[in-house]
């Protein structure tokens, strides 16, 4: 299984600034614990996930007893903001589809950043095909590949509607990674410099030749300032906590900050579909 690695690395610096405060330095603590100096430093580097007794250990030993509560319910929700792909999946994709769907339903600002996929939300039914078979295979899940495909393209509703606000940062990668065959690819890019140019989006794409203020590991979505969702192979991490939010705002205003938009965006767009098209033909 893939480690919750955000949240337990926000949780291990919370405990590093506690041992901080009480001047305690790693070896210190350890031997007031009884652990070997080793521990401490996985935990605040986010190697290793603390038990409740390691942190009701660890703040009694920094005389931080009023943050325990806090720090356990960080460590409880762990286990609830992940949740395995192939549990998750088991009744098929579209339930998850419809589950986003909700979500999108409640908010006026969404964010995401990718550097693999085009965005599901922007992502024609060919393209979403694709993937969706490729997913169905690898998790073993049942075959529900045109109802979920069906509630992906409802989703795109948002889009028109106008109430809900969009911003889109991709990596140029993105274009150009062969997912499906080039007429497909050359459809879903035409289809991306349409709703790039609708009023209620921003879509930004950072080019090979810039150097990202931050080197993003993974996408992510960010729903207001109320919750993120970060898909890995094996999961998908659910994050409701205000400080690992600001975490990610910051990570897309850094990635944003990087990309181009509006014409020069669509010239991107256009330069790799000529590519597509002359490779085509």
């Amino acid at each position: 299984m893939a480690d919750p690695q955000p949240i337990r690395q926000a949780l291990g610096q919370r405990l590093r600034e506690l041992r901080r405060t009480a001047r305690l330095t790693g070896y210190q603590l350890a031997e007031l614990l009884g652990w070997q100096q080793p521990k401490v430093s996985k935990i605040e580097n986010g190697r290793q996930t603390p038990s409740e007794d390691d942190i009701l250990g660890w703040t009694r030993a920094t005389r931080s007893e009023d943050q325990a509560l806090d720090l356990l319910a960080t460590l409880r929700s762990l286990e609830f903001m992940y949740a395995e792909w192939r549990t998750q999946l088991r009744a098929g994709m579209r339930a998850r589809q419809e589950s986003i769907r909700d979500l999108e339903e409640q908010v006026s600002l969404i964010r995401n950043y990718e550097n693999v996929f085009i965005p599901g939300i922007l992502q024609t039914s060919e393209y979403s095909r694709e993937l969706l078979v490729e997913s169905a295979a690898f998790y073993e899940i049942p075959d529900d590949i045109d109802e979920t495909i069906q509630t992906r393209l409802r989703r795109q509703d948002l889009l028109y509607r106008g109430r809900t606000r969009f911003h889109f940062v991709i990596a140029e990668a993105v274009l150009r990674y062969r997912f499906c065959a080039l007429d497909v690819m050359v459809a879903q890019l035409d289809r991306l410099m349409t709703l790039s140019a609708l009023r209620n989006v921003q879509f930004g794409i950072i080019p090979f030749a810039v150097r990202p203020r931050l080197s993003a590991q993974h996408g992510f979505w960010i729903y207001d300032d109320r919750t993120v969702l970060v898909e890995t192979i094996a999961a998908e991490l659910t994050l409701t906590q205000p400080q690992e939010i600001a975490v990610y705002a910051k990570a897309f205003d850094w990635l944003a900050g990087s990309a181009v938009y509006g014409t020069e965006a669509r010239h991107m767009i256009a330069r790799v579909v000529d590519d597509y098209t002359s490779e085509s033909s």
